[in-house]
């Protein structure tokens, strides 16, 4: 049995974007568009016999028609070829009102074939081509919900999460005991494990979270656990495997070296419990790529915005989403313009913005690397030295400030 797991597709991010010409979308739009195709795609092509998302379909909790359009055509692509898809509720399909519909719970009005909507805790048994299996869905718990349903005695948001991680935990007992141990079993969560690592979705959290402990959810119940919430891939835990197989796409530069994509997974669901997975795949996307250029102008340029552009064509800026960081040494200030730098550059596929540190710099004896000292004339002697300046020039202009040092009233000073 193969499984495609995902998370974090985020249609609505449209940050660093401009209008595409052909289809009025953002170009943004486009590229979290064309990483969620390449799953669907692959999942059809290979004949995968279940798919898990493990939440977070939109980046607002009231997405647009045009993102809810653009995300059902896709999920109907796998219904009309027969795949079994969970959708699992994540923290930004959810509203912050309680009872109120989650962008997802339409697939349930609708009841569209081999679509199941984890929208609450709970368990489901899923047949596909190679065999039914057990989904036990852990959505995002809306503190409102709990709210609704439990003591109201004033807590403070700190208690609110751990009397949520307690409730989550006894939750996931009970269920754990109402599986059938002869078939295998998924658990698909869209929630924070306390050992994860963090990647830019910190800056997208939709309130503090609470979270679980990875031992509260590895539990030898569960042949594989798919996990979404967290952009980075990673694997916490190898018996039973505890993923998160990150998002599709990065957000902005924090995400500029994580690895995007998303798990597939091989079930032989004709052995026991603990010994079914055959295989744990990360496969990546062609995801959009950012990318930070640091330049450092010398003191001796004479031409700092042809060294920048120089630099950069060091790079493939093509298609990237690029910033530039550089720093300069305080004499070029007022020569260094963000808009002259601009029309400058003109091989950056999206130009997010350029930063400018200017500096200042020590007068550093070449032969020994000390900083001279502050002697006046040997200041000046070092700064004419390390400036090639001609030998009778220099001496010259020794001369000369010796002469207006020597004319200076010693009480004036």
């Amino acid at each position: 049995m193969r499984i495609v797991h995902f998370s974090d597709v985020h249609i609505g991010v449209e940050n660093y974007s401009r209008i595409d010409p052909e289809t009025g979308f953002s170009t943004r739009l486009l590229d979290f568009l064309n990483s969620f195709d390449q799953v669907i795609d692959y999942s059809i092509h290979n004949n995968v016999e279940l798919v898990v998302f493990c939440g977070d379909a939109y980046k607002n909790r009231d997405p647009s028609q045009t993102q809810q359009r653009e995300f059902a055509k896709r999920i109907a692509r796998l219904s009309n070829e027969g795949i079994p898809t969970i959708l699992i509720v994540g923290n930004h399909d959810v509203p912050l009102v309680a009872n109120k519909a989650s962008s997802l719970d339409i697939y349930n009005t609708l009841d569209i074939p081999n679509i199941y909507i984890g929208n609450t805790l709970k368990t489901h048994l899923i047949p596909t081509s190679a065999g039914p299996i057990q989904i036990l869905a852990l959505p995002w718990i809306r503190r409102s919900n709990y709210l609704s349903k439990n003591d109201r005695t004033p807590l403070t948001p700190e208690e609110i999460n751990f009397a949520i991680q307690e409730s989550l935990t006894r939750a996931i007992q009970n269920e754990t005991e109402k599986l059938d141990k002869s078939i295998p079993t998924i658990l698909a969560g869209h929630i924070t494990i306390g050992e994860a690592k963090t990647s830019s979705e910190i800056s997208m959290m939709l309130g503090s979270d609470y979270l679980l402990l990875k031992s509260q959810i590895a539990l030898p119940d569960f042949d594989y656990v798919a996990l979404g919430h967290i952009h980075r891939h990673q694997i916490l835990e190898e018996s039973p495997p505890v993923v998160y197989s990150g998002s599709l796409e990065r957000i902005d530069f924090g995400e500029e070296n994580d690895q995007k994509g998303f798990c597939l997974v091989t079930i032989d669901p004709s052995l026991k419990q603990g010994k079914r997975i055959k295989s744990l795949e990360f496969k990546k996307v062609n995801a959009r790529k950012f990318l930070t250029i640091s330049i450092t102008i010398s003191e001796t340029s004479s031409n700092p915005i042809a060294d920048i552009v120089s630099n950069i064509l060091n790079f493939t800026t093509d298609q990237s989403i690029t910033r530039i960081k550089i720093k300069a040494p305080q004499k070029f200030r007022g020569l260094l313009t963000e808009n002259l730098i601009r029309k400058s550059i003109t091989n950056i596929y999206y130009l997010a913005h350029i930063s400018i540190e200017y500096t200042h710099e020590a007068l550093i004896h070449k032969e020994t690397n000390q900083t001279s000292s502050n002697n006046p004339i040997e200041l000046l002697k070092l700064f004419l030295k390390n400036q090639n300046t001609n030998h009778k020039k220099a001496q010259t202009l020794i001369d000369r400030v010796n002469k207006i040092i020597d004319e200076i009233n010693p009480d004036e000073l």
